[in-house]
């Protein structure tokens, strides 16, 4: 057993979980070893064909199924995972697993969910089994945030590479580096993305752990913001003594959220060690004195109102892609030159050098690998040239994204920007219908196509709605049905000199149609 946790006190927090109770991640890392049998249903998602990758390289004997092939099932296929298309519950009585691990896209009456459960086999969903592989480790470095995880683990990740560190990587995006979404490295440090939907990351712990923001997010599960903040403290109240936690001292719900710590977790935040990242201007917040004043022990972290112990300064966009200057604890750190845009990024690279400096990571490194870092999969990624026009598809699924990609491709010279995007889920439209009206409204045109969703049934609200109520206010938004229209009407405007920004899940795929991209595990050249 590892990471000195006990099922005593690691029982499985996730509140939507149906599971029995004796289903906790530790229980379920026992799965993870030779000679086991595991079932990954919907292991073509983007973090389930890491886990079933992973799981591979333990030993285990696995398989899976999806409803549609894609590129990550092939891969899976070629490294000799046996997936099937479609589901059946002929899937596991053939298989006959020791464990089925499902994804949150594959609903309760999914065939193979019930024939799991007839059997009486051990079933959990993705979260537990993530949390499950935290077990596995003696360090865990978890990264958590409404916004940039993926971008922060693949940052960090190039940098402790480039400096001889060996870490297994869990990620949420495709990485060029990896070929996958997974690096299957030392057996002894885990990297991985912390996601907070459905309170999947009450299931982790970790030795290091940051939250890089704390945003409105996932409607669905999180009614308003301050369950939203409520949520991201459970997570730190359950990390254990010791833990070290990086923090933005750019974001105001940080502060209500460690309140929240302080009173849930026993012994306080003194338990904890604070790190703090941001501008140099953006000091430690001044009401951090009011809860180390209130703390029977002292607190660790920098005084309220200083500069935090990882920052930057002397940003510079005039290439449309930002340098900077980092500091650490005041004094120069190193000069950074990102390919990737927007301040946003700064941000995420900020992050990743503070977790990376914290395991041991080299200054010349973090300088090397953010210069050579293209992005992950979706993440502002470049996928070619349609018609002489630059074209960057991005996975913007909120609408504090979309503002910050669109405000970042503005920086990259063109003779015309054109922005599509496609929203992801109708709870997330209707809960922040507003958010995203403003956020899309300055942009003439914005074009859209309908809303993707692969795991609600309620669709009573569409795109058009959003198009409408940005018209309504003297904006310029089109409305497509479909991702094909959407595609048809770009080819009669894109012209030489352009930059076409494509936002959405599902409609990304319009970039590499366009540009004749086929394999996105291959560096596009201009």
């Amino acid at each position: 057993m590892q990471n000195n946790i006990s099922d005593k006190n690691y029982q499985n927090s996730c509140a939507d979980s149906n599971e029995p109770a004796t289903y906790t991640p530790l229980y379920i890392s026992r799965f993870i070893r030779p000679g086991k049998r595991i079932f990954f249903i919907g292991i073509g998602g983007i973090s389930m064909c890491g886990l079933a990758e992973f799981s591979h390289s333990r030993g285990v004997k696995v398989a899976g199924s999806d409803a549609i092939s894609n590129n990550r099932t092939k891969y899976l296929k070629k490294i000799g995972i046996p997936v099937t298309t479609g589901h059946s519950r002929k899937n596991i009585s053939d298989f006959n697993p020791d464990l089925v691990v499902y994804s949150g896209a594959v609903f309760a009456d999914n065939p193979e969910r019930a024939e799991a459960k007839d059997r009486n086999m051990p079933l959990v969903e993705r979260a537990v089994f993530l949390g499950a592989i935290n077990c596995l480790f003696d360090k865990v470095i978890n990264v958590a945030g409404t916004n940039g995880k993926s971008s922060v683990v693949a940052m960090c990740a190039l940098i402790m590479i480039e400096s001889q560190l060996d870490p297994t990587v869990h990620l949420g995006a495709e990485l060029l580096q990896f070929k996958t979404t997974i690096r299957v490295g030392s057996p002894d440090l885990l990297l991985s993305e912390a996601c907070e939907f459905r309170k999947g990351f009450l299931n982790y712990r970790s030795q290091i752990a940051a939250v890089v923001n704390i945003v409105h997010d996932h409607i669905d599960c999180y009614p308003t913001l301050q369950d939203m903040i409520s949520a991201f403290a459970d997570f730190v109240t359950l990390q254990p003594e010791g833990c070290i936690l990086l923090l933005p001292t750019f974001d105001t719900n940080i502060l209500p959220m460690l309140k929240l710590v302080q009173q849930r977790r026993k012994g306080g935040l003194s338990t904890l060690e604070l790190i703090w990242f941001g501008h140099q201007e953006q000091k430690v917040p001044a009401a951090l004195a009011e809860l180390e004043a209130s703390e029977e022990s002292e607190l660790k972290s920098p005084a309220a109102g200083s500069e935090p112990n990882y920052s930057w300064c002397d940003d510079d966009f005039s290439t449309g892609f930002p340098a900077f200057t980092i500091r650490k604890n005041g004094e120069y750190y190193r000069r950074v030159q990102l390919k990737v845009p927007g301040v946003f990024n700064i941000e995420n690279a900020m992050a990743a050098v503070a977790l990376a400096d914290l395991n041991g990571a080299a200054p010349e490194a973090a300088e090397k690998a953010l210069a050579d870092f293209i992005g992950a999969e979706g993440r502002f990624t470049y996928t070619g040239m349609y018609n002489g026009a630059k074209v960057f598809a991005d996975y913007a699924h909120h609408p504090s994204a979309v503002r910050v990609t669109i405000e970042a491709a503005r920086h990259i010279p063109a003779n015309k920007l054109w922005v599509c995007y496609q929203p992801l889920t109708h709870s997330r439209v209707r809960g922040f219908f507003d958010d995203f009206v403003d956020a899309l409204k300055d942009e003439k045109p914005i074009m859209m196509s309908e809303i993707y969703d692969d795991r609600e049934r309620d669709t009573s609200i569409s795109s058009k709605d959003i198009c409408d109520a940005i018209n309504a206010l003297g904006g310029e938004a089109l409305y497509f049905p479909t991702n094909e229209d959407l595609e048809a009407h770009l080819r009669t405007i894109v012209k030489p000199g352009d930059v076409l920004l494509i936002m959405g899940v599902d409609l990304r795929n319009t970039a590499n149609i366009l540009t004749g991209r086929t394999d996105h595990m291959k560096k596009v050249e201009d």
